[in-house]
């Protein structure tokens, strides 16, 4: 038989008066190191549904659902699976908008009775062509290149209108009063096929 050892005697009995070296979770809450990568979060006020998050996820944690029924309350929803993410970070990396468009938070403690109940998502407004009815973008990334492009916006109608829709001082009536052949479409939000179109003459 081994017997233990004058140090491991004095270990064994040190330990009977100092604190273990666990946590006390989960009688207390656990507080993550600042730099902990938690679970990644879609900010409503600045993701912009450009899709860059879900083109950088190496999982396929991030998607998306458009619907387009009915136009005028078309909608994209951005989802992010929580049991597929593996909190690399690369959304928030990814992000167009000044990378904040989702963020890593410090919420850690992710288990769920329901895997169906493993995902955040939000919703973001769609702009659809007006002739078409093709999904060119959300309204929210249209205002960020509108910002973005600051003057240079007024050379691209479709960017410059949806600004203005924005602000509320568009008129949707504008368009009718010239019948030359489809140029009055111009003065519409197009999408880039139909934007062609009117720009086009026929030989």
């Amino acid at each position: 038989m081994r017997y233990p050892k004058i140090r491991e005697l004095g270990e064994a009995v040190k330990s009977l008066f100092t604190k273990p070296y666990t946590s006390d979770f989960p009688g207390k809450p656990h507080v993550p190191h600042e730099n902990f990568r938690g679970q990644p979060v879609f900010n409503p006020d600045k993701c912009l549904g450009c899709l860059a998050c879900e083109e950088a996820c190496p999982a396929g944690a991030i998607a998306h659902e458009d619907t387009t029924d009915p136009p005028d309350a078309a909608k994209r929803r951005m989802i992010h699976y929580t049991d597929t993410c593996i909190f690399c970070s690369q959304c928030q990396a990814a992000c167009i908008a000044d990378h904040e468009g989702i963020v890593l938070g410090n919420e850690w403690e992710l288990s769920y009775f329901d895997r169906a109940q493993a995902h955040e998502s939000i919703e973001l407004d769609l702009q659809l062509c007006e002739v078409c009815g093709t999904i060119i973008a959300t309204k929210h990334h249209l205002a960020w290149l509108a910002d973005r492009l600051d003057e240079m916006a007024f050379s691209n109608p479709t960017v410059y209108l949806a600004r203005l829709k924005e602000l509320g001082v568009a008129d949707d009536n504008l368009v009718p009063v010239l019948r030359d052949r489809g140029r009055s479409d111009r003065v519409k939000i197009l999408c880039v096929k139909c934007r062609r179109e009117t720009t086009r003459y026929n030989e």
